[in-house]
């Protein structure tokens, strides 16, 4: 009779969730365009709409784990991310939602054509609403570690408003707020979401399908990139 493999310690865990960096969308090669200067306004264009349909579906993924998680202390915590993606309020201005669509008006975009999301790529959509059904449809402690990838990006965050300012003469400080306001509130969410997963996965198994959840969660962002760049070379 063969028996499971015992759990990891809580300092191999993390190393094994860590060791995901390499796949996370920093890598991509549209992303090293972007840092370069080397994306067109057209570009910039495409990667905005896109990215904003991300953007705009993180408060239900975030209330489908509320919604499944059974631990009280943990649903009060992630109330806080849909809040700060909707607003506290309708047309919050310091929302990530209201940031996201002034970037997309920076680079030339109307929010008429941001919200009726008619740029969003077939492959975007798909990847996207994929994420979605697997915070919905998953153990909400594997909806949880798919979102870790907030490990790899405060310091991708802080490199791109450095690049894209330097690179990108139209583009102002002001126009960044959605990463600059982010940098350090995702360095502590990163921190307090890989808390809860390794306090929650106690398992071998459990281990073995949060490492899956966020190696899924890098897929899908990886997912989105080949298809704006596809989208963005059609046009």
């Amino acid at each position: 009779m063969s028996t499971s493999s015992p759990p990891r310690s809580g300092e191999e865990f993390v190393a094994a969730l860590r060791g995901l960096s390499h796949r996370y969308w920093g890598t991509h090669p549209f992303h090293h365009r972007m840092h370069a200067g080397e994306l067109s306004e057209h570009e910039l264009r495409v990667w905005a709409a896109n990215r904003w349909y991300y953007q705009s579906v993180l408060p239900q993924k975030d209330a489908a784990i509320i919604s499944n998680c059974p631990e009280p202390e943990v649903r009060r915590g992630w109330l806080d991310r849909v809040v700060y993606h909707d607003g506290s309020t309708e047309g919050d201005g310091d929302s990530g939602r209201e940031r996201w669509l002034r970037l997309c008006e920076a680079v030339g975009l109307t929010r008429e054509e941001v919200l009726d999301e008619r740029h969003v790529a077939p492959g975007v959509r798909f990847a996207v609403d994929a994420y979605v059904t697997f915070a919905r449809t998953r153990p909400w402690v594997e909806a949880v570690a798919s979102g870790l990838t907030e490990m790899f990006s405060g310091h991708l965050m802080r490199r791109r408003v450095g690049d894209m300012l330097a690179n990108y003469a139209w583009i102002r400080p002001e126009h960044l707020a959605y990463f600059t306001n982010r940098i350090e509130a995702v360095s502590g969410e990163g921190k307090s979401t890989l808390d809860i997963v390794v306090r929650y996965c106690v398992t071998r198994e459990q281990q073995d399908k949060a490492i899956a959840a966020l190696s899924f969660k890098c897929d899908v962002l990886w997912s989105m990139l080949d298809a704006i760049e596809r989208a963005a070379a059609k046009e």
